[in-house]
C-alpha cells in the first residue's frame, strides 16, 4: 500500500517484512515511553522491521472505575509526539469520540479506533476527515466480512488510508478466540491487516475488576498471524508488565521481544519467498 510506504519513508527496512506497532498500553510517564521506544526501535532497526510506536494517551475503556486512565490527554499526546520526533517514528494512539479526532491528529500519525467503537459512524467519519491513516480494530462481536462497512464509511468520507486489526472474538463471558480466517477475509477489503497479538489474549470481565490474560501465548498468536498473511503485528510491551498501570496481564516483557521477532522474521521470509 502506497500510504504505508510513505509512513515508513524515514526508516531503513526490508520491504518484504511485516511492520510492527508496539509500545506500552498507556502513557504512564516520559521515562517509560522513551525506554520502550528506544528498546523496540533498536531491535527493529537491527532486524529490518518498519516500526510504529504505540501508546494510548488515555484508557477510556476500563473494567473498574478505580483503574488508571492516564496522565491527561494533551500531556500524553505531547509525549507520544516527542517519541516520534526523537526516534523518527510514526506514532499511533486510540481516539474514543468524534471530538477527539482533530486534536489527536495534531500529534499522532495513525488514529486507532477501539474495537468496541468500530461501528460508531461519527467517530469513523471524524477520523477519516483528519486525513490521517485510520486503523480500525475489529469488534469482538463483528465478523471480518462485516468490517467492510467500517472501511466504506471511511472511504466515503474521502480517506483511502485505512487499516484493519484483528483482536479476537468473544468466547463466552470471559475469554476470546482468534479466527485466522479473518486475516485473508479482511485483506480482501483491499486494506493492510494487523494482528493484535496481546489484546486477543485478554480474559475480560473478571470478578476482580481487572482483565486477565495469557501472555505466554503471544508468540503462538503472532506466528500463526504471519503464516496466514498478516501485513503487520500489534504487540504491547513493557519493561515490567507486573507493574504496568494498564493491561499488564497481556503485555510482552520487553526483554522477550527480540527473540520473538527473530523467529517471526524467519516465518515471514518463508511465507513471502
Amino acid at each position: 500500500m502506497e500510504f504505508l510506504q510513505q509512513l515508513f519513508q524515514n526508516q531503513s527496512y526490508d520491504p518484504k517484512n511485516f511492520f510492527l506497532i508496539a509500545g506500552p498500553c498507556v502513557v504512564e510517564s516520559e521515562e517509560l515511553v522513551m525506554e520502550v521506544a528506544n528498546g523496540v526501535y533498536t531491535i527493529c532497526k537491527k532486524l529490518g522491521i518498519p516500526y510504529v510506536f504505540k501508546a494510548s494517551y488515555r484508557k477510556a475503556n476500563r473494567t473498574s472505575a478505580s483503574s488508571f486512565t492516564g496522565i491527561g490527554d494533551e500531556a500524553a499526546m505531547q509525549l507520544v509526539k516527542k517519541v516520534g520526533d526523537q526516534f523518527g517514528l510514526p506514532t499511533t494512539s486510540d481516539i474514543h469520540a468524534h471530538e477527539e479526532a482533530a486534536l489527536a491528529a495534531k500529534y499522532i500519525d495513525i488514529l486507532q479506533i477501539p474495537a468496541f467503537l468500530c461501528r460508531q459512524t461519527d467517530l469513523l467519519v471524524a477520523a477519516a476527515e483528519t486525513g490521517k491513516i485510520v486503523n480500525v480494530k475489529k469488534g469482538q462481536f463483528v465478523s471480518g466480512d462485516a468490517m467492510k462497512f467500517a472501511v466504506d464509511k471511511i472511504r466515503k468520507a474521502g480517506n483511502d488510508k485505512v487499516m484493519l486489526t484483528e483482536r479476537g472474538t468473544t468466547f463466552g463471558y470471559q475469554d476470546l478466540i482468534v479466527d485466522y480466517r479473518n486475516i485473508p477475509i479482511m485483506s480482501a477489503h483491499n486494506v493492510p491487516v494487523v494482528m493484535d497479538c496481546t489484546h486477543s489474549l485478554q480474559q475480560p470481565n473478571q470478578s476482580t475488576g481487572v482483565t486477565g490474560g495469557n501472555p505466554q501465548l503471544i508468540g503462538t498468536i503472532a506466528k500463526a498471524a504471519i503464516a496466514t498473511g498478516a501485513h503487520g503485528l500489534f504487540i504491547e510491551t513493557h519493561p515490567n508488565p507486573s507493574c504496568a498501570k494498564s493491561d499488564g496481564a497481556n503485555m510482552l516483557h520487553l526483554n522477550k521481544l527480540e527473540e520473538l521477532l527473530v523467529q517471526l522474521v524467519k516465518i515471514r521470509k518463508a511465507v513471502v519467498d
